[in-house]
Parts: structure tokens; C-alpha cells; sequence
């Protein structure tokens, strides 16, 4: 048995490869090695999800635990932890396992994959706002004209990308993606931020920053410098050149913004253009979509992506007022009353809805679901002074309502169950419809309803986008009731 690195055609050819994970990303990794001569296996413990793979000449198997005969290399994806008993039984015959991203690494110098030479990688991790931050990449580098496409964890596998012949990529990257890929080294690459997330599969804070930092080995390093840990990461980064972004006033070499008469800056003093001696005026705040400090960070740490590639700031300026956020990540899905309701289901952890309720004055918050041992204290402690009521639903409602009684005991509660408990009538058969009439009983003219639930989905939801489009076919129902109901369990 032998470890293929780099995996070339001819090393490829012949070797027998186990791909573990048959949805999209593991479909696409299979017909790369299929196209390059491999030999290769696939496991899934869903037998309905191997069947997807259809007539491709692979052999297919349940077995989540051990090798198959004669395997050279395994390519994961990254749902398995590093002590899982694929990458115990890995570790033990001494085979290389290795996720999809750094496949797609490996294969840029490849002739057969890329012919004209491996892709430029600008790529992006972080506790929250990747998806946000690539999208408004992408769109600001298809802006200079540039052959791109986001791809990653936002959903197009990387190794699709390099098969299309896109000579610069937008990468997403979670931190389990790159614990899987060791030797990743992007031209320029981006910590957003490192909030307690995922703990429980890197096993200790630190593993799981140290994921995140892996980003920050190549020629260019971005980080939040408002985010302390994020900071920390840039400081000890590898890379040669560093450049931090904030929502302040930028010192040299770094991103942020300043207001003049009365407007907000983007500004850049990294990259700044020829003569720009105080630096190069980007865009707008009005330009930055979703608004707030979350957008404004992204646009930020995507800005300066482009501009370690190269970008004019014409450019990001177009880029950005051309991207429009994605679901799920702010949008406003109803208005009534002078009531807005926004859907940020994919703040699925406390730094997320921090930085969603932070966007707002005045909030009518819904909020709960997997809280994954995570602590909201720090969360509501920073954020009563904005809330005109809350609404607390899922499984871990406990921790919520105990901390907002501690921390915020004048603020409104009500606790609409966990999806199989609290009042049931036709009219209102689930929690969220129960939540969103909660909700617009404390909404006043001006205020929000905000779904940042700061809790993964799958309590009560097939993920969060369900959660999120639940809440939006709620909101819009209470929206077109007329003047908001008094009772939520009528």
C-alpha cells in the first residue's frame, strides 16, 4: 500500500482510492479519479445514496469502518471527524486521507485536469459570514472581468471548478474541510473571524482555530483585526504579507472605513492605487448589501481579497452593489404595520446572532434549536438593551430562557415549545406559525422580527434553510392578517 501525493495521472492510474461520502461533492470527486485511471470505492452508510452514483464503475459499500483490500488513498467527506473510526483504521495502515479541497490542491498542477496551469485560490474561512464574504467576491471579481466562480463549502466543488478551466476561485472553506487539507496554500486567504463553534468535533478550541488558520500560510494573510482571535491568527500567520480589515479607521495596511461629509468609506491603505498616499476610496456603505456591521465586515474582507489579486476599485464597487445576499442570511421576507420581518436562519451559533441582532434597534427576537453546549449569556447580556420581546422555541429553550431571565428579566418571553408540545389549533398547527404570532403580539410600528436563532436547525428542521423559508411562509401569513393578534396561542 502506497500514499499518492501529488496524485498525478500516472501515479493515479491504477491506484485504488476509497471515496467516503456519496453526495454531491463525493460524486464529483469520483469522476475526476474515474477520468484519471482509478481504481475506486465508495462508502456511504445511506444504501439509497450510493444509488445516486447510477452506472459509474464503482465498486459501493455501507461500511463506515475499515479499508477496503488494497486502498492507496482516501478521499473524505468532511463529516468525519478525525476520530472516526474511517480515519482510526486510515491512520493505522498508514493510507492518507484527505478531503476533497485538498484533492483539488493537489490537482491544479495536474496537465490532464488543468492544462493551462493550476487556478489562482482567494479563499475564505471563518466562524461566520464565509458564504456572504465569497458571494460578494465573486461578484466583484466577475466585475474586473475575471474567469471566477465561488465554489467550496458555498456549495460548487472545487474539483468542478477546476474541471470548467475557472482561472480564479473564490473558495469557501469550513474548518472540517480544512482539517482535511494539510498542505493548501492559497494566494491570498481570509480569517473572518473564531467564535466557540464545533468544538465537540476538533476536539479543543485550539484544534479548531488551527483549522482556520491554515488559510493563512500563503502569500497573503487576511484577517478581522475586531475579532481578537482572529487578529491573534494574523499576527502569528506564516504568510509574507498581512492585511487586516475593520469597521474603524484603517492604519497602513490595512482596510476599513472612514466618513466623509456625512457618507461611509470603504477605504483601502493595503493595496492603495498609485498616488493614493492616504489610500483608495472602494465603495460606499450604501453599495454594501446586507447593510450593517456584518455586511460591512464582509465586503470588507472580500475587497480585500480582490485586491491582493489585482482588482481595480472600480470593480469592487460594482461587485458589491451587484451581489445580492444569499437566503436565509438577512433578508427581509415580510413588512406589515411598518413591521419588518428578516429571515437569518443561518445564524446558527451566538457570534452570528450577535452580529445579526447588533444590525437592529429595536428587536423582536426568535430564537433557539441545537445550541450544541454553546453559552448565550454573553449574547443576551450585550443585546437587552434592544429587544422588545422575545420568542424561544427548540429543543434547548432552557439555556435561552434561563439566561434572559438572569440578564433581562423586563424583557417579554414567550416559549412556543419544541415541536411537539404548546397549544395546537388548525389555524396554528406548528411552533413557527405559533412563533411568528407570538412575535407580531410585541412588534410595534418600527420594529423588527428577526429569526437569528443562534442554534442549529435540526431539532425541528430538515436544516436551516427549512427553518428559514417555515419562518418566512409564517411571517408572510401574519403579515396579511391585518393589525398583529394579542394572543399567540389563538
Amino acid at each position: 500500500m502506497s500514499t499518492i501525493e501529488p496524485p498525478t495521472p500516472a501515479r493515479l492510474a491504477g491506484a485504488h482510492v476509497l471515496v467516503a461520502g456519496a453526495r454531491r461533492t463525493g460524486a464529483s470527486v469520483v469522476d475526476v479519479l474515474l477520468d484519471l485511471g482509478a481504481t475506486v470505492t465508495v462508502a456511504d452508510g445511506d444504501p439509497a445514496q450510493l444509488a445516486t452514483l447510477g452506472d459509474r464503475k464503482v465498486a459501493a459499500t455501507t461500511d463506515l469502518t475499515t479499508l477496503p483490500e488494497g486502498c492507496d488513498l482516501v478521499v473524505t467527506s468532511p463529516g468525519f471527524r478525525p476520530d472516526s473510526p474511517l480515519a482510526t483504521a486510515s491512520k493505522a495502515a498508514g493510507i492518507e486521507m484527505i478531503g476533497e479541497p485538498e484533492l483539488a490542491w493537489r490537482l491544479g498542477d495536474d496537465p490532464a485536469v488543468c492544462p493551462d496551469g493550476p487556478p489562482r485560490w482567494l479563499a475564505i474561512t471563518g466562524t461566520n459570514g464565509k458564504t456572504t464574504t465569497t458571494g460578494m467576491l465573486e461578484a466583484i471579481l466577475l466585475a474586473a472581468g475575471q474567469d471566477a466562480v465561488a465554489c467550496g463549502n458555498i456549495g460548487l466543488p472545487i474539483v468542478d471548478a477546476l474541471r470548467a478551466g475557472h482561472r480564479v476561485l473564490a473558495v469557501e472553506l469550513s474548518s472540517f474541510q480544512l482539517e482535511w487539507s494539510p498542505s493548501i496554500r492559497p494566494f491570498a486567504g481570509a480569517v473572518l473571524n473564531v467564535a466557540d463553534d464545533h468544538i465537540d468535533w476538533h476536539g479543543s478550541m485550539a484544534a479548531y482555530a488551527g483549522a482556520k488558520a491554515r488559510l493563512l500560510r500563503g502569500g497573503v494573510a487576511v484577517a478581522g483585526l475586531d475579532d481578537e482571535r482572529a487578529a491573534g491568527l494574523l499576527r502569528d500567520a506564516p504568510a509574507p504579507v498581512h492585511v487586516g480589515f475593520t469597521r474603524g479607521e484603517p492604519g497602513p495596511g490595512e482596510l476599513g472605513i472612514v466618513t466623509e461629509r456625512g457618507q461611509g468609506l470603504l477605504l483601502d491603505r493595503a493595496f492603495a492605487d498609485d498616488g493614493a498616499r492616504y489610500g483608495t476610496v472602494l465603495a460606499g456603505l450604501d453599495d454594501v448589501a446586507p447593510p450593517g456591521p456584518p455586511g460591512e465586515a464582509n465586503a470588507l474582507a472580500a475587497a480585500a481579497l480582490a485586491r491582493a489579486h489585482g482588482v481595480p476599485a472600480e470593480a469592487v464597487a460594482a461587485g458589491l452593489r451587484a451581489y445580492s445576499p444569499g437566503a436565509h442570511r438577512g433578508a427581509v421576507v415580510a413588512e406589515s404595520n411598518g413591521i419588518r420581518w428578516y429571515d437569518d436562519s443561518k445564524a446558527t451559533n451566538p457570534h452570528a446572532a450577535a452580529a445579526s441582532l447588533a444590525a437592529h434597534d429595536r428587536v423582536v427576537w426568535l430564537a433557539g434549536g441545537m445550541l450544541k453546549g454553546a453559552q448565550v449569556d454573553d449574547l443576551v447580556l450585550a443585546h437587552r438593551g434592544r429587544l422588545a420581546g422575545v420568542v424561544v422555541l427548540g429543543v434547548d429553550r432552557a439555556a435561552i430562557l434561563a439566561a434572559l431571565a438572569r440578564h433581562a428579566p423586563e424583557v417579554p418571553v414567550v416559549d412556543v415549545g419544541g415541536g411537539d408540545d404548546g397549544p395546537m389549533t388548525p389555524s396554528m398547527p406548528d411552533p413557527m406559525t405559533r412563533a411568528a404570532h407570538a412575535a407580531a403580539s410585541m412588534a410595534h410600528p418600527g420594529d423588527v422580527v428577526l429569526l437569528a436563532p443562534a442554534a442549529a436547525s435540526m431539532d425541528m428542521f430538515r436544516d436551516y434553510a427549512a427553518r428559514g423559508d417555515a419562518f418566512a411562509a409564517a411571517a408572510q401569513q401574519v403579515a396579511g392578517l391585518g393589525e398583529p393578534t394579542t394572543d399567540p396561542s389563538s
